[in-house]
């Protein structure tokens, strides 16, 4: 059996790659949703509807665990394949079968509290000691899952959310470091003019962002502590997979890539970020 991996475009792959490195035996299959990338400014519907096609595809393909490495889909959809489609489908493969998404572990790492802990609340909310920006798409940012569930957790922080309606697109194509540094940048002084100042911290709230985390990493603040969406699902998954023994991710380290859109070797940003060649596969 085999971890699957699956995101609307090719941002999952910095998740994909964290998984390799802390499962370096475990079989991982990896999905690319190219013919609907991006699904930032998809409705909400079409972006469920999409997500379950490919976690589908995955399970067929040999996955009994799907992380979802895409924080739009981890927002909009997780909850709900959890809660309506999950059961039966459990029933009709008769085994360990599940999807797990990657804004929780991310809060986790954000908070420094696991999420099983019931928050608690101080009885007046703290004067913010400190400040956190998201980067993140439109849908992202519309259902206020980082606002929501940090403010939950965390009175003394205070969350900014920057959508970014262009960004994830613009490094799917291929686009310039000249032209993503701009983008970023005007972002980034974007939550500096709301806050009144840089932020603390900073999530890449878009796992494509972590194609382009120099970048992000030249224009920011020096100093300003990045929370990585990679390191902080590979943790948790850590965890999972330990609690859950029922769930077998092979040992033969195998490694596929799938894509919806146009397969064939891949170029530019996806493969320096890789370190090396990669062709995907047509589904």
């Amino acid at each position: 059996m085999a971890i699957g991996v699956f995101d609307s475009g090719v941002g999952g792959l910095s998740i994909h790659r964290a998984l390799v490195e802390r499962f370096p035996t475990a079989d991982l299959v990896y999905l690319a949703d190219q013919a609907h990338t991006p699904y930032g400014r998809l409705p909400g519907e079409r972006i469920v509807d999409l997500t379950r096609q490919g976690c589908q595809r995955l399970f067929d393909a040999g996955a009994d665990l799907v992380v979802l490495g895409c924080n739009t889909a981890s927002a909009i959809a997780l909850r709900r394949l959890q809660q309506t489609w999950l059961p039966q489908l459990r029933r009709q493969r008769d085994r360990p079968t599940n999807i797990l998404g990657i804004i929780v572990p991310t809060i986790e790492a954000a908070t420094g509290l696991p999420w099983t802990q019931e928050p608690e609340r101080p009885p007046e909310k703290a004067e913010a000691l400190e400040t956190l920006g998201v980067f993140c798409t439109p849908q992202t940012a519309a259902s206020r899952v980082y606002e929501i569930e940090i403010d939950k957790r965390r009175g003394d922080l205070a969350v900014f959310v920057e959508p970014c309606p262009e960004l994830a697109q613009l490094i799917e194509g291929g686009a310039s470091a000249d032209i993503l540094c701009a983008a970023i940048l005007s972002h980034a002084d974007n939550l500096t003019r709301r806050v009144g100042r840089p932020p603390d911290r900073f999530i890449l709230g878009c796992t494509h962002y972590e194609l382009a985390g120099d970048l992000f990493r030249a224009v920011l603040p020096d100093g300003a502590a990045l929370i990585h969406q990679p390191g902080a699902t590979a943790d948790a998954l850590e965890r999972y997979l330990a609690s859950h023994p029922e769930y077998d991710i092979g040992s033969r380290g195998l490694r596929r890539f799938l894509t919806t859109g146009q397969p064939g070797p891949q170029k530019g940003l996806v493969e320096a970020f890789w370190g090396g060649p990669m062709v995907f596969e047509a589904v």
